[in-house]
C-alpha cells in the first residue's frame, strides 16, 4: 500500500493503525463491510473500488467497467471526474452520509493510474516477504544478489554493504587473487556458523573491461598471481586495465598497497619489452627495491570511492567527526534515545533525494552516516529558502525537529547547509528520484 495512489487517498496510515488496533473500524452497511471487511475498511484493491460503486452507488456491471477504465487511464484524461456526482449522489441516495461518500471518492481517486488488481498486488506482496525472509535469515546471500543485479533498484552498492555491515555480514576486499567478476559468497570460509563473508567482485572496479577481468579469472586458475608484472603478462592487460586495478586497491595482495601498485605499473611500462619474444619470457624484469609508504586512512577512503564507488575502510562522516561543526552533530544511532519534538542537528552523505507525486510537495532526504541512514523531511517552504544546499550538496548538515512515531524516526528539516568542500574531491554518487 505504499505507493502513491494509496498515499494520495488517505489509506496508509488508516489502514496501519487499524492493523496495530489503534483504530477502531465502523462500517456504514452490511454491504461495505463485506467487501472491505478483509482490508480493515479501507479499499485497496482495485476489484474492492468496483463493488463498492455497484453496491454503495448502485452502478450496474457496465458502468462499474467504465469507472474501471476511467480509473486506469487517470492522469491521461478526466474521465473520472465525471463519475464523481454519480457516486456521491448514488450514495447518499441509498442513505450514505455525505461526508463518507465524498471520503471514498477521494479515495477511489487517489487509485487513479495506481490502482492496482488484487492478483498485482499478491505478486509484489510476495516478492516482499521472500526479500524481508532472506535478508533476516540469510542477509549475506541476499546483499550479493542485489550487489550482483546493480544497476537497479533504489539503493547504491555502497548503501547496501554499509547495511550488510551493519548486519554483522563479513566483506572482503576486491583481489585480482580472488575475486571473479560477480560478487561471491565463499561458503565454507567462515568462523562464523550462520553468515558466510562475500568477496567483492571485480565488476565494481571501475574502467576495468569486462574482457581483462574475464582474462584475470581464467589466468588465475592455473596459478595464483606473484607479482604485478606476472599478472600483467598471464592476462594480457594493457595500461587501463593495469591502472583501475592499482586504483582500485585490487592489487594489494601483489604489492602491499595502491602507492605501490601504482608505482610499478608505471616502472611497467617504461621497461616494456619491444619485441615479441621477450614477453614470452618470464616477467621477471622489475624489481628496482623501491618501497613507497602506504596511504593514510584519508586518502585511502577518497581513492576507493573514486575507484569502485564504495568503501569498506572508515566512513567519510567517521573521518570529520570531531572537527567543527560535526562534532557538534548528532549520530543516526543518538537519535533513538532522543525525546520526540526535540532540536537536533545531523549531518551525513545525501544518497537519496525523493519527490513523490502524491506528497504534496514534499521531498524526501536519506543522509548516511557511519551508524545508518536518516530520514529527512523537507517542506516546500523551507526547500525555497535552501534550495541550492538542497538540490546539489554531497555533504549535508541539518538542522531540524525529531520526530518519532510508530517507532519510525524523521528530521523536520529546518535549515540545510552545504559541507561538501569537505570532502574535498570525493565523489560520492547520490540516487535522486524526482
Amino acid at each position: 500500500i505504499v505507493r502513491p495512489g494509496p498515499i494520495q487517498g488517505d489509506m496508509v496510515h488508516p489502514y496501519l493503525r487499524r492493523k496495530q488496533g489503534l483504530e477502531d473500524i465502523a462500517y456504514p452497511s452490511e454491504a461495505i463491510k463485506s467487501v472491505l471487511e478483509r482490508t480493515l475498511g479501507v479499499p485497496i484493491f482495485q476489484e474492492q473500488v468496483i463493488r463498492l460503486a455497484m453496491v454503495a452507488a448502485g452502478f450496474s456491471g457496465g458502468e462499474a467497467d467504465q469507472l474501471r477504465r476511467a480509473i486506469t487511464n487517470w492522469g491521461r484524461n478526466s474521465k473520472l471526474l465525471s463519475f464523481e456526482q454519480k457516486l456521491t449522489r448514488g450514495m447518499i441516495a441509498r442513505g450514505y452520509d455525505e461526508d463518507f461518500a465524498r471520503r471514498l471518492f477521494e479515495q477511489i481517486k487517489g487509485f487513479g493510474g495506481y490502482g492496482f488488481p488484487e492478483s498485482h498486488s499478491a505478486s509484489f506482496a510476495l516478492l516482499a516477504y521472500v526479500s524481508a525472509w532472506l535478508k533476516r535469515h540469510h542477509p549475506a546471500a541476499f546483499f550479493a544478489g542485489l550487489l550482483n543485479s546493480q544497476p537497479m533498484g533504489f539503493y547504491s552498492p555502497s548503501q547496501l554493504l554499509q547495511d550488510a555491515r551493519r548486519h554483522d555480514v563479513t566483506v572482503l576486499p576486491i583481489d585480482v587473487n580472488h575475486s571473479d567478476w560477480d560478487h561471491q559468497l565463499l561458503e565454507g570460509r567462515s568462523s562464523l556458523p550462520a553468515q558466510p563473508p562475500i568477496r567483492l567482485g571485480l565488476r565494481l572496479v571501475k574502467g576495468l573491461s569486462r574482457e581483462g577481468a574475464q582474462r584475470v579469472v581464467e589466468a588465475r586458475q592455473q596459478a595464483p598471481f606473484r607479482q604485478v608484472s606476472n599478472l600483467r603478462q598471464r592476462a594480457q592487460l594493457d595500461k587501463r586495465d593495469m591502472e583501475a586495478l592499482a586504483d582500485a586497491d585490487a592489487l594489494a595482495s601483489l604489492s602491499g598497497h595502491r602507492h605501490q601498485s601504482q608505482w610499478q605499473i608505471m616502472a611497467l611500462e617504461q621497461a616494456r619489452p619491444l619485441l615479441q619474444s621477450e614477453q614470452a619470457e618470464p616477467a621477471s624484469y622489475f624489481d628496482d627495491g623501491i618501497q613507497l609508504p602506504a596511504p593514510g586512512v584519508a586518502e585511502e577512503v577518497l581513492a576507493d570511492y573514486r575507484a569502485t564507488g564504495l568503501t569498506l575502510r572508515a566512513h567519510p562522516m567517521s573521518l570529520l567527526r570531531d572537527r567543527p561543526p560535526f562534532d557538534r552533530c548528532k549520530r543516526h544511532a543518538d537519535l533513538a534515545q532522543m525525546g520526540n519534538n526535540r532540536f537536533v542537528r545531523i549531518a551525513g552523505l545525501v544518497t537519496c533525494r525523493q519527490r513523490p507525486g502524491s506528497a504534496s510537495g514534499v521531498l524526501f532526504l536519506t543522509l548516511e552516516d557511519e551508524t545508518g541512514n536518516s530520514n529527512i523531511v523537507v517542506w516546500q517552504r523551507t526547500q525555497q529558502q535552501f534550495r541550492q544546499p538542497l538540490m546539489s550538496a554531497q555533504l549535508l548538515l541539518v538542522n531540524g525537529t525529531l520526530e518519532t512515531r510508530d517507532n519510525v524516526i524523521h528530521i523536520i528539516a529546518g535549515g540545510l547547509y552545504d559541507y561538501t568542500h569537505e570532502l574535498q574531491s570525493l565523489q560520492v554518487s547520490s540516487r535522486d528520484f524526482h
